[in-house]
């Protein structure tokens, strides 16, 4: 028997919703690693915290996603991209 469906909804408690983050954050930053070297793929993943705190990954051999095309768009654009 599999899981059952999980509703999606805000953590209101603080404290729990800054440790569910930041679980999650690792798990996602191993995924995007995996990805890279099973599918040989360029990956990039950029996640900000509630306190806009940045953390980034990347598969290639730059130094930072700054150098990446996507990043040298100003920040609207961006969102603008993302909300596609």
């Amino acid at each position: 028997m599999g899981r059952g469906k999980v509703q999606l909804r805000r953590i209101e408690n603080k404290i729990n919703r800054q440790v569910t983050f930041s679980k999650r954050r690792g798990g996602l930053l191993k995924k995007a690693h995996e990805l890279s070297v099973l599918c040989d793929a360029e990956v990039a993943l950029i996640v900000f915290s509630h306190k806009g705190k940045l953390f980034e990954f990347s598969s290639d051999s730059r130094d930072g996603l700054h150098e990446l095309p996507f990043c040298s768009f100003p920040m609207s654009s961006n969102l603008k991209l993302l909300d596609r």
